[in-house]
């Protein structure tokens, strides 16, 4: 089962349809490669206690969240995520699918946000994003298990129209997806792009101060094997 942290839901006043309007410009939401696994990794082990339990459910500790990540199947599942600067993940969110093939349009959604992030809306916009792909992909139901106490989350899921029902401690939505449409597949084949060409700036943005860097310290470096004057 997978949980999900406590996702802002501040920017959702409860008339927001299903789906983000087309060409809404959001932060660059680009699909996570298994390659950047390690990444995946550094940004859970980076949530504090109480973040790790309502994102897993339970107390995860480091070697458990580990375990997790080395078990992700990109074949199957599929990962976005919302990169800084530092090409770091800031937020992440987790689609899977079922195992079961005759429940292949079912997907379950689990989210993060990192706490230095709150306030932006991620936690919308990832459920956003998880939505307009599920509909491409031909999904028609998109479940959430919550605990109860994530409230946001369970805002976030509501405002989408899900049906919320509570057992006890644990939480769970369904929200049933329209099919797609020509607007939705132009949608997600905008909001690919303009993540990759974001991620390909970021890239040569760090390149270029890398290498500013490796030019500085070359300076450095023979400036202080150069002999002084007077020696």
């Amino acid at each position: 089962m997978l949980m999900t942290e406590e996702l802002t839901a501040t920017e959702n006043s409860g008339d927001k349809p299903a789906h983000k309007a087309l060409l809404r410009v959001d932060a660059p939401i680009r699909e996570v490669p298994e390659r950047h696994r390690e990444r995946i990794l550094r940004h859970l082990l980076a949530l504090d206690e109480r973040d790790r339990y309502l994102r897993f459910g339970y107390m995860a500790n480091d070697a458990q969240i580990t375990r997790y990540v080395n078990s992700l199947d990109f074949s199957r599942d599929e990962l976005y995520g919302v990169y800084e600067n530092n090409l770091e993940l800031v937020a992440l969110a987790h689609l899977a699918y079922s195992e079961d093939p005759q429940h292949r349009e079912c997907a379950e959604f689990g989210g993060s946000v990192n706490k230095t992030e709150r306030g932006r809306g991620l936690g919308q916009q990832l459920f956003d994003r998880a939505i307009l792909h599920c509909r491409n992909r031909g999904a028609h139901l998109l479940f959430i298990h919550a605990l109860s106490e994530n409230k946001a989350m369970l805002k976030i899921a509501r405002n989408a129209g899900a049906i919320v029902e509570r057992s006890g401690s644990e939480s769970e939505a369904h929200l049933v997806l329209p099919e797609a449409t020509v607007a939705t597949r132009i949608e997600e084949l905008l909001d690919d792009s303009v993540a990759r060409t974001d991620y390909r700036i970021k890239q040569q943005v760090r390149q270029f101060w890398a290498f500013l860097d490796f030019l500085h310290d070359l300076r450095t470096g023979a400036n202080a094997s150069r002999p002084q004057d007077g020696r």
